[in-house]
This record gives C-alpha cells, sequence and structure tokens, in this order.
C-alpha cells in the first residue's frame, strides 16, 4: 500500500515559513507583503476558493484585499481595476480569479496584470523566464508539486515522468519544472495514442486532466509516485481526484489524497509567490536609488 503524500501538512510548514518571513521584513523594512484578489461572477468553487485564500493571508499576516464583481461586469472596468492594482504600493500580487465570465477576455486580462505582480505566473514574460530556468514566479500548483515531492525526498532527477494534461496553469509548467530537476518528461493529451503504454513507464506521474478516477490500476506500473491534481465533485457532493485512488494506492509506492493532497500547497504557493514580489519590489527599489 502506497505512502500518503500529506499536503496539508507540507502546506502548514510552508505557511509557518511565510510568516516568519513576513514578521522579519516588516521589521527590517516595514512593509508588509499584500495580495488582491479580483473575483468576477458567482461562480461557487471560486468563491470557496477566494475565501480560503483570503483565511490564508490572515494566518501569515499577509495584508489582502478582495474585489468582488458582479458577472455582467464590462471588460474595461476589470481592465480598470487591473491598472490601478498595478500602481498600488500596498499590493505586491495580483490574482484573478478563473475562469471568467464568457464576455471578458481572459488572455487580455492575464497579461494587463503587471509581471511584476503576476503571482500565478501566468504572463507571457513569467512564462519565458520560467522556460528558460529563471522564474520569477514559478505557478503555484506546479510548484506545489515539486515541493511535495522535494519534501518526502522523492528522486526527481534520471526518473522518467509523465504528465497527463497540457494545460497553461498545470500540464506545462509541472512538465518544465521536471525537466529542470532532470526528469525525462512526455507530455500526453487527449490525443496522445497508447495512453496505456505511455503512463505505465512513468516512474513519477502527475494527472492533471479533470476527468474523475481517469488513471486505473492497469495504467500504472508498480512503485510509481502518483500525484494527482484533479478536483472533481461526484453528484453525491463528495470529492474525488483524476486518480482512482483505492486501486492506484495498492501499486503506488507514494500518493496523494484528493481532497487533501495538491490542493492546500496551491494556496501555501500563492502565499510564498507575495512574499517573493513583496522582497522582489524592495530589491527593485534599492536598485533604482
Amino acid at each position: 500500500m502506497a505512502n500518503i503524500i500529506d499536503g496539508k501538512k507540507v502546506a502548514e510548514e510552508v505557511k509557518k515559513e511565510v510568516a516568519q518571513e513576513v514578521k522579519k521584513l516588516k521589521e527590517e523594512t516595514g512593509i508588509v507583503p499584500g495580495l488582491a484578489a479580483v473575483l468576477v461572477g458567482n461562480n461557487p468553487a471560486s468563491q470557496i476558493y477566494v475565501r480560503n485564500k483570503r483565511r490564508a493571508c490572515e494566518e501569515v499576516h499577509i495584508y489582502s484585499e478582495e474585489y468582488r464583481l458582479p458577472e455582467e461586469t464590462p471588460e474595461s472596468e476589470l481592465l480598470s481595476l487591473i491598472e490601478r492594482l498595478n500602481r498600488d504600493n500596498k499590493i505586491h500580487g495580483i490574482l484573478v480569479q478563473l475562469p471568467l465570465p464568457e464576455h471578458i477576455n481572459e488572455t487580455r486580462i492575464l497579461r494587463a496584470v503587471s509581471p511584476l505582480k503576476d503571482i500565478d505566473g501566468f504572463h507571457p514574460e513569467n512564462v519565458g523566464l520560467l522556460v528558460e530556468g529563471n522564474p520569477r514566479f514559478i505557478p503555484c500548483t506546479p510548484h506545489g508539486i515539486i515541493r511535495l515531492l522535494e519534501h518526502y525526498g522523492i528522486e526527481i532527477q534520471g526518473k522518467e515522468a509523465v504528465v497527463v494534461g497540457r494545460s497553461n496553469i498545470v500540464g506545462k509548467p509541472a512538465a518544465i519544472l521536471l525537466l529542470h530537476r532532470h526528469a525525462t518528461v512526455t507530455v500526453c493529451h487527449s490525443r496522445t495514442r497508447e495512453l496505456k503504454e505511455v503512463t505505465r513507464r512513468a516512474d513519477i506521474l502527475v494527472a492533471a486532466i479533470g476527468r474523475e478516477r481517469f488513471i486505473k490500476e492497469d495504467m500504472v506500473k508498480e512503485n510509481v509516485v502518483v500525484i494527482d491534481v484533479g478536483i472533481n465533485r461526484l453528484p453525491d457532493g463528495k470529492l474525488v481526484g483524476d486518480v482512482d485512488f483505492e486501486n492506484v494506492s495498492r501499486k503506488a509506492s507514494y500518493i496523494t489524497p484528493v481532497p487533501g493532497g495538491v490542493g492546500p500547497m496551491t494556496i501555501a504557493m500563492l502565499l510564498w509567490n507575495t512574499l517573493q514580489s513583496a522582497k522582489n519590489s524592495i530589491k527593485a527599489e534599492n536598485y533604482t536609488r
């Protein structure tokens, strides 16, 4: 039976680290890291996520602001708000909660966020820095995945890693981070042929496709490390991942549960990135003096 990778426990450790650094930063410079979360519409999952982020900020003493805008908010109004937050020295990180309503161009909005405050790492400038191995901000969920692997002493170098899912938010950046740590990486998607044959080669398997219990026991080899990024709600309200946890855990050496695996790490790394952004702003200010 697999060892359970406890994301809640590791996330608490990251948050303690952040809280200590926030305290030290405030004592030495008087600056408190600030995060602004922008939510457009009434998506229930997004509302829960933003609320959890606010609570997490309170835990580590990061200053936070929330902007809840109606579903029908014009794109121009949202762009004006982002521009104002870009200029606000109290705010070091800007988070625009996705998905956005259909009438708003998601790409235009994400590119409007200053790359210096883009703590999600979605801006093309930050994507480019990540690809070249010199990241300003590492996207939160992939960063959380790497922290979990490192915490449990799971070797990445030389291993065969398979990422199922090629989203810009998780799949692609996770593959890049694994590649930078010297894994041999394969990215699978809806048009991958003989998917089962590919996933069965994996020493480390990252499932990030948003399909409930998609990864079955016969799709993995013995002693695989399984990172399940998926969060899917069943009709009875139960949350499950992209992996058939009960059966796959019989073969895996390590596996993340859902909930309680990758999810808590995403928020913890968002706090980490907000702290890093505040530190970056101090360096930039000192440099220009």
